[in-house]
C-alpha cells in the first residue's frame, strides 16, 4: 500500500469516513463512488486521449495566516486530474471538506480540477507548539500521482510591547541622531514605519532620513524642522502598535555675528575711547541653546586730533613799482595751515602801496605836470612803516575785543546749565512714582536704578495696561520692566505678619512627602488659618484658594500653603489628543480634615465649549501616579471633587488637597486651545540690529509670569500688549511671519518667509517656552518707530493679523497684588451678615424664595443638584460668589438679588460695621 492513498476503506485514522483506493487502479474506485452523487465525488474518469498524461498544477497552496477567528482557504487546481485530496500534517482530509468544481481549458480540452478546503483556528491549535501546521494536494491520473508543495497555517498574532522603544534627546544642530525601536513579537513579523508628529517619516522624499534593516531611524544631521515627536509604528495583518513618543530637540547653540565698525573717537580733542559691538545672532541661540561665550562690546583707546586755527606766515617783501605806479606784498595761511576742522587766517593775504615819484618809471614827455601829480600821490617808506603800525594796533585791540566776548559766552552758558541741571534735578520726583520709595533721589544716575524685583511679592501679573493710553502714566525711556513693589510682605496669619516664605519653603521641603514641591518662593503662598477662613492667592498667576468659613473646624489652626509646578519639573501622562489645559496646581497639606468644600481657581486654556472636550480633573496620589477623579458634565455630588468651567477661569469645589490639573481629550478637529502671543524685545539697542522674540504659550497668567520673568532676566521688555489666538486640533502647525515694515527704515534678515512652530509642541504642553525670534535691520541708529503686520495662522487654516506700531524706548507696566489674607478681611460679606443669609435662605420656601431663586439670580442654575447636596445650599453658593467677584464683586449688586427674591433680610447689608 502506497503512502498516498487512504488505508482504510472506510473511516480515516480520525475516524472519519474515507476512501480506499488501490494505486494500480483507481478507476476501480471511482465506479465505487458513482451512487454518492457528483457534488461529492472527488473522482472523474479521463477520456482515452489523455490516459497517459501525469497531472501537474496550475494552482497550489499557499502559505496562509488566521487572523483572530477567521478561518482561511486552501486551494489547489490540477489538470488532468482524476480526483485530487488533501493531507494536513500526514493525515488525508475527509471528502465532505472537498469543495469541488471541474472546468475544461478552452485551449487544450483537458479537464481541470480544483479543490478547496477550509482551516479552522481550532485545528492548528491542536497541534500548537508541537509542529507547525501544514497542508498539501495530491493529483491521481490514470498513470500516476503529483504531490503539491506545502502551505503552512500559521496563527497571526502581534504583541502589545515593544521589546525596545526609541528615547527622546537633545541633540546639536547638524548632529547625527540615532533612534531605536525593536518591534512586538509578531507572525507575520510586523512592518516598521516612523512617524514624526503623526506624519509619516518617508526617507525616499527626504534623503536626511535612514531606516536601518534592524528598524532604527537614523537622523543624518540634525536640523531646526527634525524637532518633532517621534513614535515607531509596528504592523501587520492583526493590528498596529505605536511606540511611546520620542521628543527629538533640535536646540541651536549661539554664535557672534561680525563686528561692527568701530565708533568715532568720544573725544573731540585728546584722547578718548571708541567701541564696537557684535550679538549672539549667528545663529540666534534657540530650544536651549547655548548663549554666546564673551563680551559682545569691545572698547579701544583712541586719540583724536585737534582742531588747528590757521596762522599767518610773514610778509613777502615789496615787489617793484609797476606801470601804475603801485608795488604789492602777500603772505599765506600756512603758519600753520588750517586743519582738523581749524578756523582759516582772519585778514587780506594781499597789499598794495603807490610808489615814490623817483620810482615811478614814467615817460619823459609827461613833463613836469606830471611831476608835480606824482609829488601829490605818493607814499614814502616813513608813511607806509606807520600804517603798519596802526593795522597791528587795530588787529590786537579786535582780538582782545573776541577773547572778552568769548568769556562772556562761556559764564552766561554755564549759569544756564546749573539752572538746567537745578530743574532736572527737581523734576525727578516724576520718575520716583515708579520706585519702591518717594525720595528724591539726589544723583541724577539714580533715575535709571533698576529696582529689587526678586523678592516674594516682586512678580508682576494681571491686566496690561493700553499703550495707547497716557492717563496715569509717565513717560519712560529708561525705566524698568515692570512695575516696582512697595517694600514688605502682603502674607497675613489672621492679620498679622507671616514669617520670611523663604523660611516656610524650607521648612515645608525638608518632609518626606513635600521633596518634590518646588522651592520657588514666588510662586508659593501660604498662612495660618482657623475656623474663620480666608484666601491664598499667587500674584499675578491666576491661582487662588478660597477657605470659606467654617470649612476648617473649630479650635483647628491649620497652616496651608497653595504653589504651581512647573510644567519641565512634573509632566503628566498625556496620550492621543489629550492636552494640558491648566497649570498644576499643589494645595495642601494633604489629608487635613476640611468641614465643607474649599474652592480653588484658576485659569484654563480651552475654548470652554464642553461639546468639543472630554475634561478631566486629574489628581496626583501619594505614590506620585496620576488618576483621574472627575470628568467634566458628568459630576456626582456624592464625590469630593465639583467644577464650573466658565469661560477663562476653572473653580473646583474639593473636599480634599493635594495635586491638581485639567485635561482635555479633543472629541473632534473643532476643539480648540486658546494661545496667548506675546513680543519681546532687547530693552536697549544700541546696534542697527534689532530682534522681536514672538512667544506662543497657553493662556493662563501663570505661564505668562513665567514668560515675564525669564525675559526680565534676559534684560527683555513687553513691547505689545498680549494677543489671544485659537489653536484648533487640526494637526496643523503654525506660522509666523512679519510683513508690512517701513522699507525705508527697516528690512528683515530672515531668509524665511516665515517660522514655524510644530503642532505637537503646542498641543502636548509639554515645553514651556515656545518662541520665534525675528531679527530686523534698521537702516539708522536715529530709528525708533516700528509700524508693521504680525501673521499668525494654521497651515491650511484661518489666519489672524495683528498691527504692530511701537516705540523702541517704551515701556508697558503690569500690576500686582496681595498673596494671603486671612479672617474677615478675605470675604466681601462680612461674616454676621453671611449668617443671616444663610439662615433666611437655606429653608424651603412654598414659593420658592429660597437658596433656588438666588441661584437663578446669579446664573448658577446648572449646580442646583449640587447645592442641593450641602447641609447649607446658601453658603455654597455665597462660596462661589466670593471666588468669582473678589476683586471687582460689588455688595450692592447682592443686595439687590436679595430684595428682589423678596426677602425683608436685604436690609441687613446695611449693617453697622461694629455689629460685623
Amino acid at each position: 500500500m502506497d503512502s498516498t492513498t487512504p488505508s482504510d476503506p472506510t473511516k480515516s485514522s480520525q475516524g472519519r469516513f474515507f476512501f480506499s483506493f488501490s494505486f494500480g487502479n483507481p478507476l476501480k474506485s471511482l465506479l465505487l463512488l458513482s451512487s454518492k452523487g457528483s457534488e461529492h465525488a472527488a473522482t472523474a474518469t479521463l477520456p482515452a486521449a489523455f490516459s497517459d498524461l501525469l497531472p501537474h498544477f496550475l494552482v497550489e497552496p499557499e502559505d496562509e495566516f488566521i487572523v483572530k477567528n477567521k478561518p482561511v482557504m486552501l486551494t489547489c487546481r490540477s489538470t488532468p486530474a482524476t480526483q485530487i485530496y488533501f493531507k494536513c500534517n500526514g493525515e488525508w482530509v475527509h471528502q465532505d471538506d472537498h469543495l469541488i468544481e471541474r472546468t475544461v481549458d478552452p485551449a487544450t480540452a483537458l479537464p481541470i480540477m480544483q479543490v478547496t478546503i477550509e482551516i479552522t483556528r481550532q485545528q492548528v491549535e491542536k497541534i500548537f507548539g508541537l509542529d507547525e501546521y501544514w497542508c498539501q494536494c495530491v493529483a491521481w491520473s490514470t498513470t500516476g500521482t503529483q504531490k503539491s508543495q506545502k502551505a503552512y497555517i500559521r496563527i497571526a498574532y502581534l504583541r502589545k510591547n515593544f521589546e525596545e522603544e526609541p528615547q527622546g534627546k537633545e541633540v546639536a544642530l547638524d548632529e547625527e541622531v540615532l533612534l531605536r525601536c525593536h518591534p512586538p513579537e509578531g507572525v507575520p513579523q510586523a512592518e516598521v514605519e516612523w512617524q514624526r508628529n503623526e506624519d509619516v517619516v518617508n526617507p525616499a522624499s527626504d534623503p536626511n532620513f535612514f531606516i536601518t534593516t534592524d528598524h532604527n531611524l537614523v537622523i543624518k544631521k540634525a536640523r531646526l524642522a527634525d524637532t518633532g515627536n517621534y513614535t515607531c509604528v509596528a504592523k501587520n495583518i492583526v493590528a498596529r502598535r505605536k511606540s511611546t513618543s520620542a521628543t527629538v530637540l533640535v536646540y541651536v547653540n549661539g554664535g557672534w555675528s561680525t563686528w561692527t565698525t568701530w565708533s568715532s573717537c568720544s573725544a573731540v580733542c585728546g584722547r578718548g575711547w571708541q567701541k564696537r559691538s557684535r550679538s549672539c545672532t549667528n545663529p540666534t541661540p534657540l530650544n536651549g541653546g547655548t548663549s554666546c561665550e564673551g563680551q559682545n562690546v569691545q572698547k579701544s583707546a583712541c586719540v583724536a586730533t585737534c582742531p588747528v586755527d590757521g596762522g599767518w606766515s610773514e610778509w613777502s617783501k615789496w615787489s617793484a613799482c609797476g606801470a601804475d605806479c603801485s608795488m604789492w606784498r602777500s603772505r599765506e595761511c600756512t603758519q600753520p595751515s588750517p586743519g582738523t576742522g581749524g578756523k582759516d587766517c582772519q585778514g587780506l593775504d594781499l597789499q598794495s602801496l603807490n610808489c615814490t615819484s623817483e620810482q615811478c618809471p614814467q615817460s619823459e614827455i609827461a613833463g613836469q605836470g606830471c611831476s608835480e601829480h606824482r609829488d601829490r600821490f605818493s607814499v614814502t617808506p616813513a608813511v607806509s612803516g606807520a600804517e603798519d603800525v596802526a593795522l597791528y594796533v587795530g588787529m590786537v585791540a579786535v582780538a582782545l575785543c573776541l577773547t572778552l566776548l568769548l568769556i562772556v559766552v562761556v559764564l552766561v552758558y554755564r549759569r544756564k546749565k546749573e539752572g538746567l541741571d537745578a530743574d532736572v534735578a527737581d523734576s525727578s520726583i516724576l520718575t520716583t512714582g515708579f520706585q519702591p520709595m518717594g525720595i528724591k533721589p539726589k544723583n541724577s544716575h539714580l533715575l535709571t536704578i533698576q529696582p529689587d524685583l526678586t523678592t516674594t511679592t516682586t512678580s508682576y501679573q494681571g491686566t496690561l495696561r493700553s499703550r495707547h493710553d497716557a492717563t496715569g502714566k509717565f513717560s519712560m525711556t529708561n525705566g524698568p520692566l515692570l512695575d516696582p513693589l512697595p517694600n514688605g510682605s502682603h502674607t497675613l496669619h489672621n492679620g498679622k505678619l507671616n514669617s520670611d516664605p523663604a523660611e516656610f519653603v524650607s521648612r515645608l521641603s525638608t518632609q518626606s512627602y513635600f521633596k518634590t514641591l518646588p522651592r520657588d518662593v514666588a510662586n508659593t503662598s501660604y498662612g495660618t488659618f482657623n475656623f474663620l477662613g480666608g484666601r491664598l492667592t499667587i500674584p499675578n498667576a491666576g491661582i487662588s484658594l478660597l477657605i470659606p468659613p467654617e470649612a476648617i473646624p473649630r479650635g483647628k489652626i491649620y497652616e496651608i500653603y497653595l504653589t504651581v509646578q512647573r510644567k519641565e519639573d512634573l509632566r503628566l501622562p498625556l496620550a492621543g489628543c489629550q492636552t494640558l489645559l491648566s497649570p498644576v496646581v499643589s494645595c495642601g497639606p494633604p489629608g487635613v480634615v476640611l468641614s465643607r468644600p474649599v474652592i480653588l481657581s484658576m485659569d484654563h486654556c480651552s475654548d470652554a465649549c464642553l461639546d468639543n472636550w472630554a475634561v478631566r480633573l486629574k489628581k496626583q496620589n501619594y505614590e506620585g501616579a496620576w488618576e483621574d477623579v472627575l470628568l467634566m458634565g458628568e459630576e456626582l455630588v456624592s464625590e469630593p471633587y465639583y467644577c464650573q468651567l466658565e469661560a477663562e477661569t476653572c473653580r473646583l469645589f474639593s473636599e480634599q488637597l493635594g495635586t491638581l490639573a485639567l485635561v482635555g481629550e479633543s472629541l473632534h478637529m473643532g476643539a480648540a486651545k486658546r494661545l496667548r502671543l506675546v513680543l519681546f524685545s532687547d530693552a536697549y539697542c544700541s546696534t542697527l540690529e534689532y530682534n522681536i522674540r514672538v512667544y506662543c504659550m497657553d493662556d493662563t497668567q501663570d505661564v505668562f509670569k513665567e514668560v515675564m520673568q525669564m525675559e526680565r532676566q534676559l534684560g527683555g521688555r513687553l513691547i505689545d500688549e498680549p494677543h489671544v489666538l485659537l489653536f484648533k486640533d487640526s494637526y496643523h502647525n503654525l506660522r509666523l511671519s512679519i510683513h508690512d515694515m517701513p522699507q525705508a527704515h527697516w528690512r528683515s534678515k530672515l531668509l524665511a518667509g516665515y517660522q514655524e512652530i510644530p503642532f505637537y509642541h503646542i498641543w502636548n504642553g509639554s515645553q514651556r517656552y515656545l518662541h520665534c525670534t525675528f531679527t530686523l535691520e534698521r537702516l539708522s541708529l536715529s530709528t525708533c518707530e516700528l509700524t508693521c503686520q504680525l501673521c499668525v495662522w494654521q497651515v491650511e487654516g484661518e489666519g489672524q493679523s495683528f498691527g504692530l506700531d511701537f516705540n523702541i524706548a517704551k515701556f508697558l507696566l503690569m500690576d500686582t497684588n496681595a498673596t494671603a489674607l486671612a479672617g474677615p478681611s478675605a470675604f466681601q460679606i462680612p461674616y454676621l451678615i453671611r449668617q443671616k443669609i444663610c439662615s433666611s435662605l437655606d429653608a424651603p420656601c412654598p414659593n420658592g424664595a429660597d437658596w433656588r431663586m438666588l441661584a437663578q439670580r446669579l446664573k448658577l442654575e446648572r449646580h442646583m443638584s449640587f447645592f442641593a447636596s450641602k447641609a447649607s445650599p446658601t453658603s455654597v453658593i455665597l462660596d462661589l460668589w466670593e471666588a468669582q467677584h473678589f476683586h471687582s464683586g460689588n455688595i450692592n449688586q447682592l443686595a439687590t438679588v436679595m430684595a428682589d427674591i423678596g426677602k425683608q433680610e436685604a436690609m441687613i447689608f446695611l449693617v453697622s460695621d461694629g455689629e460685623c
